[in-house]
């Protein structure tokens, strides 16, 4: 299929309104908009002004009133506990009402926030869209996160409820969350009154009386008295959520998205970029707690009429390497999007790919990839071992689906690798340097976005204004700053190189992290690696590789190191003064995935550094601490 992604990106390039108002007639509204852009609202403009509609509403009720009542709406596997479950729209909508009914009788109206601390369970989609159909905000902390974060979190958005669970669970452990709850609770200054538990049968805790309520209890009760909850008329930009922006330290950073635009950018996607259709079903193996989860676990898969896989589990270790290709294998996934990270984890311990064979893909078509630089290595491994197109996009919490892509439903575009291939309809995508002048074809600089953003992006930062201008907007007058940098070629594809923080300095070279990697990696027994930038009193800066080793590898790493360092200086040349290589057996990651090249820097550099808030094990970070020092400075730069 030749596709018709350019004739598409000038259409809205030449009517931008005209386009996303046709887009916005895939929403059902309450009311239709006074103007499909008010330039005057906000920061840079708001979508949809003067619409009404609900969330809820679109996702639910009108799937039920037009023939999908009884269509899987989630499927729930849990590799952890064993437990598998499906839930029709038709069963969602009553479970969503009925816990909708507790909160209102709890006291909640238009306008509360409510936390939701909530593993990958399907009450944790239940609370979203219970809050989405009586107007509430939610705003989702990821389950287990230290209690000082999420105390941090309380203060700043001020629930007057939260929802959690008595705990979470990891392969071989549990993590207790109500004791995290109750010092969080205890800590902040915004004092909330009213919990509400899910006792998970795995790890009971006990209730505070008159503080907690218990969620089975208070559920079942609203049902037993016949729960019928009507969708709150939302204004299209009254906040839909809250979302703290992960690996964020002192005063947390809260990213707004609204109902309306977002509604019309993530229905427009499933088709567009996804390729899906309505009845099919649709993995993100993510979790609810990250911008992933919100966009494609639960909203857009629901807003386009899909089935949304809801996975409590590893994409190893549960019980191995093969728990992908179950999951797509039993329920018949059509489309897989994850985050690189998770396949580097599986061609460790599974290089050959050999898991695959045990199941039954027919019926799985598409890959995609986001969430940080997804590396041709793994892209092409995945080619290989999975036989369908492996697709990586680019996008950010900020803005909640996807800034650059190859989009399948309008004719998949030729693949680059490592690049996430070109801007998508809404996005004006721009290479500007530190001045903020453009800059040539294939010249790295800062990524930048045009302004007004497209429906979907974030308004503001919750209750913080100021703040939202200085972080995003004021660098580059008329521009959105991603932050990230990167290049443009000649045909407008776009790669993403590091996040500018991540720009190196070699002896007055403004050297790219993520080329040096995409070269680590493509080591045949390199699983995994990052690059970071250390201090170099001749040079300023220099590079150092650290390496995670293919599974099963019994070659001195030393000589691998020394094959990486070769490697590099011949690929990439003298100039990226590539001598450091460290094989380690873990990498520093947010729970999220992302790794944390940031603090690894500061502790090789011997400087002062605070423990990630987002970090998913904490020891890693000793184990870097060791290999950073366990080599003297003299001898890692005579390293050949």
């Amino acid at each position: 299929m030749q596709s018709s992604y350019h004739a598409i990106y000038e259409r809205w390039r030449s009517d931008p309104l005209g386009f996303w108002a046709e887009a916005a007639e895939a929403i059902d509204w309450m009311k239709p908009a006074d103007t499909v852009f008010d330039p005057a609202q906000g920061a840079y403009g708001r979508w949809f002004a003067g619409a009404q509609c609900n969330t809820c509403y679109n996702c639910l009720d009108r799937h039920v009133e037009r023939g999908r009542k009884g269509q899987p709406a989630v499927i729930y596997d849990s590799p952890i506990t064993g437990a598998k479950r499906t839930i029709t729209y038709e069963e969602l909508l009553s479970e969503v009402q009925a816990l909708a009914q507790v909160l209102k009788d709890k006291g909640i109206a238009k306008g509360d926030r409510i936390i939701i601390y909530m593993p990958m369970v399907p009450e944790a989609v239940v609370a979203m869209l219970a809050c989405a159909r009586i107007g509430a905000i939610h705003s989702v902390v990821f389950g287990g996160f230290a209690a000082h974060e999420l105390a941090t979190r309380i203060d700043d958005c001020a629930p007057k409820l939260i929802i959690a669970a008595s705990c979470g669970l990891e392969p071989g452990r549990i993590v207790a969350y109500k004791p995290l709850l109750d010092r969080a609770i205890a800590e902040s200054r915004h004092k909330v009154t009213t919990t509400i538990i899910l006792q998970r049968e795995q790890h009971r805790c006990d209730l505070v009386e008159g503080r907690d309520f218990d969620y089975a209890d208070a559920v079942a009760e609203a049902r037993a008295n016949g729960a019928s909850v009507a969708c709150e008329p939302m204004a299209a930009t009254d906040p839909l959520y809250v979302l703290y922006t992960s690996g964020t330290t002192g005063q947390p950073k809260g990213v707004v998205r609204d109902n309306g635009g977002h509604m019309v950018a993530l229905k427009w996607s499933m088709d567009a970029i996804y390729g899906v259709e309505p009845g099919e079903v649709f993995w993100a193996a993510s979790d609810v707690g990250w911008v992933v989860g919100h966009s494609y676990i639960v909203y857009a898969p629901l807003l386009h009429g899909c089935t949304t896989i809801l996975f409590e589990g590893k994409p190893v270790g549960t019980p191995d390497a093969g728990t992908f290709w179950r999951v797509i294998s039993e329920h018949g996934v059509a489309a897989l999007f994850t985050a690189p990270t998770a396949f580097r984890a599986i061609k460790k311990e599974d290089p050959a790919g050999k898991l695959v064979a045990d199941y039954d893909l027919a019926g799985f078509r598409t890959l995609f990839l986001a969430g940080e630089r997804a590396d041709p290595d793994t892209i092409q491994w995945a080619e290989r071992t999975l036989q369908v197109p492996v697709i990586d996009h680019w996008w950010q919490t900020e803005t909640g689906w996807t800034i650059a892509g190859n989009p399948v439903g309008l004719g998949a575009l030729p693949v680059k690798y490592g690049s996430p291939a070109v801007p998508m309809p809404g996005y004006d995508v721009q290479v500007l340097d530190d001045a903020g002048h453009g800059v040539p074809a294939n010249t790295l600089g800062n990524i930048v976005v045009k302004l007004p953003l497209p429906p979907g992006c974030l308004p503001t930062l919750w209750n913080a204004e100021q703040r939202f201008r200085d972080a995003y907007l004021a660098e580059f007058p008329g521009y959105y700053k991603t932050a990230d940098a990167g290049f443009v070629d000649e045909e407008g594809y776009l790669f993403i190189m590091a996040r500018t923080d991540d720009i190196i300095n070699v002896a007055g070279h403004r050297l790219s992290t993520g080329a040096m990697e995409e070269v680590c990696a493509s080591h045949p027994d390199v699983a995994e690696c990052a690059v970071i930038g250390i201090s170099d009193k001749l040079k300023g800066q220099a590079p150092a590789g650290f390496l995670i080793l293919n599974s099963g590898v019994s070659r001195d790493p030393a000589e691998i190191e020394k094959e990486v360092v070769a490697l590099v200086r011949e690929q990439i040349g003298p100039v990226a003064a590539f001598k450091i290589a460290i094989a380690v057996q873990r990498l520093p990651k947010t729970r999220s995935g992302k790794i944390l090249r940031g603090t690894m820097q500061k502790i090789a550099d011997g400087e002062t550094w605070k423990m990630p808030a987002t970090i998913d094990d904490p020891a890693v970070l000793e184990e870097i601490g060791a290999a950073s020092a366990s080599r003297p400075p003299d001898s890692r730069r005579s390293a050949r």
